[in-house]
């Protein structure tokens, strides 16, 4: 699935900044870029978008402002340096809020999101299968050194917490993927249809859950602790089996 999208923001800086992250990003496409909304107004009007990375504080027109002329299919991502919009931009439906100066991580993780959403609209529209997934929900694209790489969601066996960073134990190689990510945010972006977090620090694949061994999950060699405050969904996904 390719998300078209726009960025709108006065700093020149921040234009060219965010304009060279969308190029890594395999399923971005940049249909354009402004300073200011009143020009991107017209230029949306001739080539719509999904997805817009708005800034808030502009000449003439405020981000906020503008979020609320724009069609409810789409989407907002607000850049700014200014933190105190936060709970403005959420009641105008934003996907995500990122405060200046935005990482790649964080870009990554915010695109991450729109695909999740583009997603699951459009196969709500196309009136499929509630158990059938979409080609563009069956992976999750991650950074991962110097590289973006593409995880398919049936190759993912846990994931594992380390402070900032995750590591992606899948069925693809002997070593992990390593990602600077919250486990927050792979929570948010793993479907829950497919995932369950059982611990602090871990998430598992469902269809991946063969053993469980006094109140921890048996991967080989590996064992996964079920946290307390975890117990009851892990129990009633159990049940459901």
């Amino acid at each position: 699935m390719i998300v078209k999208c726009t960025i709108i923001d006065d700093e020149p800086l921040a234009l060219t900044l965010l304009a060279s992250y969308v190029s890594r990003i395999p399923f971005l496409r940049l249909q354009g870029q402004y300073s200011n909304a009143v020009d991107a107004m017209k230029g949306i009007a001739e080539n719509p978008v999904d997805l817009i990375f708005l800034d808030i504080q502009m000449p003439q027109l405020s981000g906020l402002e503008f979020a609320r002329m724009l069609p409810s299919r789409t989407r907002i991502v607000f850049t700014t340096a200014f933190s105190q919009y936060a709970l403005d931009g959420f009641r105008v439906n934003a996907l995500d809020y990122l405060l200046k100066p935005v990482s790649f991580g964080q870009f990554l993780e915010a695109a991450n999101k729109a695909l999740q959403w583009f997603t699951l609209v459009d196969s709500g529209e196309k009136g499929s299968d509630t158990d059938t997934e979409p080609d563009a929900a069956r992976s999750i694209f991650v950074k991962s050194d110097y590289k973006i790489l593409q995880i398919d969601f049936d190759s993912i066996i846990y994931v594992e917490g380390l402070k900032d960073y995750v590591k992606i134990h899948t069925t693809q190689g002997e070593r992990p993927v390593l990602s600077l990510m919250s486990m927050k945010t792979m929570e948010t972006v793993l479907p829950a249809s497919r995932f369950i977090r059982v611990h602090r620090s871990f998430i598992v694949a469902k269809d991946k859950v063969r053993e469980i061994d006094r109140n921890r999950i048996v991967f080989g060699n590996v064992y996964i602790p079920i946290g307390d405050s975890y117990k009851q969904s892990f129990q009633a996904f159990i049940s459901q089996v």
